[in-house]
């Protein structure tokens, strides 16, 4: 069997691989849904407050949408300070114990020039860690033998530190 991979795009991965650090913010409501919000960003880096502001409203003009096709009324929103742009992924869970991810993308610090991701682009390695967090509190919610309790448990389930 041939090797398909590219081992020199690995390397220049693995080169400038670091952590990145993530806090939570506030509990974001839009369209009637709860959605624990996140900021994202590489070490000695901040998420400012006109890139929350934007993805805040992005988030609320989305969540129109994702309520009318089936949200469940939870989800998270991912406030990324990436370094080669800014980026919000936003993810709710909806029927079928599936979810509806929508990724905005744009030039770094310039947050109103954030638009929705070319199609197929899938969250990065460290928005992953944190949707895989998510997955899991949202798992145990489910579980939950009251489901008021495990809402009010869901919501103060967060990821932060290095991811």
């Amino acid at each position: 069997m041939r090797d398909t991979f590219d081992r020199a795009a690995l390397r220049d991965l693995a080169a400038t691989y670091a952590p990145r650090t993530v806090r939570p913010l506030e509990l974001w409501e839009a369209s009637g849904m709860l959605l624990k919000a996140y900021a994202l960003t590489a070490s000695g880096d901040e998420v400012d407050e006109a890139l929350v502001e934007r993805a805040h409203d992005l988030t609320v003009a989305q969540t129109r949408t994702d309520v009318a096709v089936g949200a469940l009324g939870l989800g998270t929103v991912i406030v990324h300070r990436g370094a080669d742009g800014d980026y919000v992924v936003l993810l709710n869970w909806v029927e079928g114990f599936m979810s509806r991810t929508t990724i905005f993308v744009g030039p770094r610090g310039q947050p109103a020039r954030l638009r929705p991701a070319p199609a197929g682009l899938s969250p990065c390695v460290w928005e992953l860690a944190v949707l895989g967090h998510e997955r899991a509190a949202f798992r145990r919610l489910l579980q939950a033998a009251d489901q008021e309790a495990g809402i009010m448990v869901w919501r103060d389930d967060t990821v932060e530190g290095e991811v």
